[in-house]
């Protein structure tokens, strides 16, 4: 889909949401984990869409498939690089190229309770390099500053969200 029709399809969409608010909120489709060995597991959503997991030989795992927290990156990186694309086609901007590179740094002592820090990463960054030929780096930097502040996976890594356990034991 060129910039344009993105445009057009975003447009309608907030046209849409303008006159009907009710139909802006929405439970988000879960991701359902399951076991299957050792440390490999296989998440699903919607759609026959799946992922498979795993964890590195020296905590225990094959290293098969990317760990939990490689993708917590992929998804930050994911959705940060589709808001900049959103906000650009919203500006009738063509982007050239577009890159976002997400990083983090953890104490993996937290994961396995044998300090007390957290267990999930200290920090975060992220490094987006983009370009649009006949487009100011200033607007570039406007676009990029606009995603990061709308971006629906940054956010929700950012601040404080409720969160409600449930356990069922058989």
């Amino acid at each position: 889909m060129e910039a344009a029709d993105i445009g057009r399809a975003l447009s309608s969409f907030a046209e849409h949401l303008a006159a009907h608010p009710e139909d802006a909120k929405s439970e988000d489709e879960p991701a359902r984990a399951t076991l299957e060995s050792g440390l490999k597991i296989r998440v699903e959503g919607p759609r026959f869409w799946s992922v498979t997991t795993d964890m590195p030989s020296a905590l225990g795992g094959q290293g098969s498939a990317p760990s939990p927290g490689w993708l917590r990156r992929a998804a930050q990186a994911a959705c940060e690089a589709t808001m900049v694309a959103i906000r650009a086609a919203q500006e009738g901007i063509a982007l050239d190229s577009l890159r976002v590179t997400v990083g983090s740094v953890s104490d993996d002592r937290g994961m396995l309770g044998l300090a007390d820090v957290h267990p999930g990463p200290t920090e975060s960054h992220a490094r987006i390099e983009v370009s649009a030929r006949g487009v100011s780096p200033e607007k570039l930097r406007e676009i990029v500053r606009w995603a990061e502040a709308h971006s629906p996976v940054a956010d929700a890594l950012t601040r404080p969200v409720p969160h409600r356990l449930e356990i069922d034991v058989d």
